[in-house]
């Protein structure tokens, strides 16, 4: 079978950058609306369970992404019969990893109110709730699910895309219209089950019409089965750590902080988490390209691109840093209040996460696209077991602070040297990470300077509401990428990375005609 794949590849982009937005916007709305007709205790629940079920669901781990690479080849070749075959052994062991997320989420209930400290809503039962999240995520396997890996196959994302904005539409209206006039947390939660219920559904029946020929049948050779579980464990533990690390701190504050704790950090990390997706969507547009590179050019030339890239991350990084720390106060305080507000030095932990987070998304993709998968698979899950074991005994003494720190700690001394080491063992060279490492090291004071000098600026504006957040918005962007700039306007590097960006546009952007015009 035949497929334009750059018409595919835009297309797929175009939706994905949509969906990412869409995933932003409208649970951006739902969570204001949960806490403004429900209680900010309903918004910690929420966040519990889709933690507990995120760590249920570890036992797909590596299977969709091995199923779905699996394919590529007989499509290519157009051999229908491996296909089906894979179909076949995709849905049963989707059926088998349905029924080992229902025994074992069964087996975890007595514990389930361990995981909160103090008092849930009176009205309220922990176990009906967990039961029904627990189906939905049970019901997400067992209904058709093996059919959305010819979608993904065959490059046609954008199918997807379409199916989840639509369904998630009609799930969120329902939810708003359950919060207003119901009131009625049941309810809004049935109303995921029927939402995951349609989504499998609507996806079975436009796969089986776009593709008839694909039906779940046969049996691959042994040979063959062997290759597809080694590829299925290998991913297993490459992702395992990002799992846990994304659940761990949410099931943590719920149990040793309550809810409510839980609810109003969610708020926060929430708009730290939108950016970090919108920027990993802009990072893996990149892979392929890098990829390409690391093959067909030399080290150094490889190296210089890393370097581009790094200071374009580290110049993000640090301005959303400093917007972080400028807006995240007044900004809560126009969306949840004054009441509802965490320590301002919580707002600088966060901060320094996301840059160092930041930092290590464009190694991850320098590794990513050099298919560094085995030498690095267990490092992340050494990072998150780090993570977790911080997690419980720091919570116990620093509270909140304990566990944003575990997560710094952890990837700063634990996850990112490995991630260094596997880098310049395998694609770079050795003696070039000292000059990496001072690049990132002179933007780590340039962010602290920056960041200090915009907030005390900012800080002399009399407004509040949301003409503060709006003056202030425009002051971080003009000071702190002036300062950026100033800083950093000899830098060789950033000479280099302007010059890339003016051929990218082909000069038609004037802010970097100017700049190459003044550096030449």
């Amino acid at each position: 079978m035949k497929f334009s794949r750059a018409k595919n590849a835009s297309r797929n982009a175009f939706f994905g950058v949509i969906l990412k937005v869409y995933q932003i916007l409208i649970p951006f709305i739902m969570r204001t609306a949960l806490v403004y007709f429900m209680g900010i205790q309903y918004l910690g629940l929420n966040s519990l369970f889709s933690s507990v079920l995120q760590v249920l669901n570890l036992a797909e781990l590596g299977v969709g992404s091995a199923m779905v690479y699996s394919m590529y080849k007989p499509i290519a070749e157009d051999d229908k019969n491996k296909i089906c075959a894979l179909m076949n052994m995709y849905r049963r062991y989707y059926r088998i990893i349905g029924l080992i997320i229902a025994v074992i989420g069964l087996g975890v209930t007595p514990f389930i109110p361990k995981l909160i400290k103090g008092s849930i809503p009176a009205e309220l039962s922990i176990y009906i709730l967990y039961f029904l999240e627990l189906g939905a995520t049970v019901f997400s396997y067992w209904l058709f699910a093996y059919r959305n890996c010819l979608f993904y196959a065959h490059q046609r994302d954008d199918v997807n895309s379409k199916i989840n904005i639509c369904v998630s539409t009609f799930m969120y209206l329902g939810q708003i219209l359950v919060l207003i006039y119901v009131k009625n947390y049941y309810v809004y939660i049935i109303t995921t089950l029927v939402a995951t219920i349609i989504r499998n559904l609507l996806t079975a029946y436009l796969s089986k019409k776009q593709f008839p020929e694909y039906v779940p049948r046969g049996a691959l050779s042994k040979e063959e089965t062997k290759i597809i579980n080694k590829r299925i464990r290998d991913l297993f533990t490459s992702k395992l750590g990002f799992v846990i690390v994304g659940s761990a701190d949410t099931i943590v504050i719920s149990a040793f902080l309550g809810l409510e704790v839980l609810a109003i950090y969610q708020n926060y990390y929430f708009i730290v988490s939108a950016i970090m997706g919108i920027m990993t969507v802009v990072y893996n547009s990149c892979t392929a390209g890098i990829g390409n590179s690391l093959i067909t050019e030399t080290k150094e030339k490889n190296f210089e691109d890393l370097k581009k890239m790094t200071f374009l991350a580290c110049w993000i990084a640090c301005f959303c840093s400093t917007c972080f720390l400028v807006l995240f106060q007044p900004f809560m305080t126009v969306w949840m209040g004054t009441q509802r507000l965490l320590p301002f030095s919580i707002v600088i932990c966060l901060a320094a996460y996301f840059f160092i987070y930041e930092v290590n998304q464009i190694m991850n993709i320098f590794k990513d696209a050099g298919g560094l998968w085995s030498a690095d698979r267990f490092r992340p899950l050494v990072t998150a077991l780090t993570n977790l074991g911080l997690n419980l005994i720091m919570v116990q003494f620093l509270g909140l602070y304990g566990v944003i720190l575990s997560t710094v700690i952890s990837t700063l001394f634990v996850g990112m040297p490995w991630l260094f080491n596997n880098l310049f063992n395998e694609l770079f060279k050795k003696e070039q990470f000292p000059i990496l490492f001072k690049e990132i090291f002179l933007f780590v004071i340039a962010g602290i300077i920056v960041s200090s000098t915009t907030y005390f600026i900012c800080s002399l504006i009399p407004f509040k509401g949301v003409i503060e957040v709006l003056s202030k918005l425009i002051l971080c962007i003009i000071i702190a990428n002036s300062l950026l700039y100033f800083m950093f306007r000899k830098n060789e590097v950033f000479i280099n990375v302007v010059m890339l960006l003016d051929r990218i546009t082909k000069g038609r952007l004037r802010l970097t005609r100017k700049i190459c015009r003044l550096e030449q």
